[in-house]
């Protein structure tokens, strides 16, 4: 056997090993309850209660009652308060658990000197980052936003220092305990660079890359941080979209992706999910981000939520916004 040839076996050998291994945990990831196993106590052991912002109406919603029902007390908040006192009633009669409501605006600037004395003398197990803002239902190039500079700051204030300010809030009570859960909720439409919604997606790598570096931080303090990035999922901000094997409802994506805690630093958090962003990444960005511009210019909008992507496939892959 010459070199060449012992070269070129090493290296297939090489090649298979890499791609068995990568094959190995992908297949964990269709089966979360058992590879990444919660105890009954899982959440309550993190601490009394938990927070959940953008808690009055879907994935936020879901969270609130998943983890009240799991036997914590919840922290609701968002904008409306006639809207989180009738969340705060339901979740109270469905599951017997503390809610406590704090209406604030997240767009706004100062609110979190309220929001962190609301807080001081609970004992947080559990913080769930879902709020966030779409700059335009519709989808547009930049400069075309209506009311442009107001946008970037609402979006940068509600998608990104509300996530920040509420870790700066809650980290260091679950630091001196040694224990705690933070959530932050990305969307899958942060998977590759999304023309027409660029502000937005960029919001969101920002909270990826946000979660990724504090989980390095303090994993070793016993914190679980992790984002997760779902696509398709029945909300308001993504017009409701009918509900079927892909585009999960609220409830559903929730209780999915709660059994991923474990799994890393960042989740799609359903298996569906997890294929579909195998998929986007395997798209060629020029094929992908031609195929939008095309269908913005010509043929938009055959839904507002719902990508054509052509090409190498041929599918409707709904993003969740």
């Amino acid at each position: 056997m010459d070199l060449m040839e012992l070269f070129f076996i090493s290296l297939g050998a090489a090649v298979v090993v890499y791609y068995g291994v990568k094959l190995l945990l992908f297949s964990r990831m269709l089966f979360p309850k058992l590879w990444f196993p919660l105890s009954k106590f899982f959440f309550t052991s993190m601490g009394e209660w938990a927070v959940v912002t953008g808690a009055s109406e879907g994935i936020g919603r879901a969270y609130a009652f998943m983890l009240a029902e799991q036997g914590m007390n919840v922290v609701i908040m968002s904008r409306t308060t006639v809207t989180l006192d009738q969340v705060a009633k339901e979740i109270g009669d469905t599951t017997g658990q503390k809610v406590k409501v704090i209406a604030t605006d997240f767009i706004k600037e100062n609110v979190f000197s309220e929001i962190e004395e609301q807080l001081r003398d609970l004992n947080i197990g559990v913080l769930v980052n879902n709020v966030g803002v779409l700059p335009s239902f519709i989808p547009c190039q930049f400069l075309e936003c209506a009311e442009l500079d107001q946008t970037v700051t609402k979006v940068i204030n509600c998608n990104v220092k509300t996530m920040a300010k509420m870790c700066k809030i809650i980290l260091p009570g679950m630091e001196n305990r040694g224990k705690g859960v933070i959530v932050n909720i990305s969307s899958g439409i942060a998977t590759i660079p999304f023309p027409l919604y660029t502000l937005y997606a960029a919001s969101k790598v920002f909270v990826e890359r946000f979660s990724q570096g504090l989980q390095a931080e303090y994993k070793d303090k016993g914190i679980i941080i992790q984002t997760v990035a779902p696509f398709g999922v029945s909300t308001r901000l993504s017009g409701y979209q009918p509900i079927n094997m892909v585009t999960l409802s609220p409830e559903d994506f929730v209780k999915y992706s709660l059994q991923y805690i474990r799994a890393g630093d960042k989740t799609n958090g359903s298996v569906c999910h997890i294929v579909l962003g195998w998929i986007l990444q395997s798209i060629p960005l020029k094929v992908l981000h031609g195929e939008l511009v095309e269908v913005y210019l010509i043929k938009w909008p055959p839904s507002v939520n719902v990508l054509p992507l052509r090409g190498f496939f041929s599918i409707n892959l709904p993003i969740s916004l």
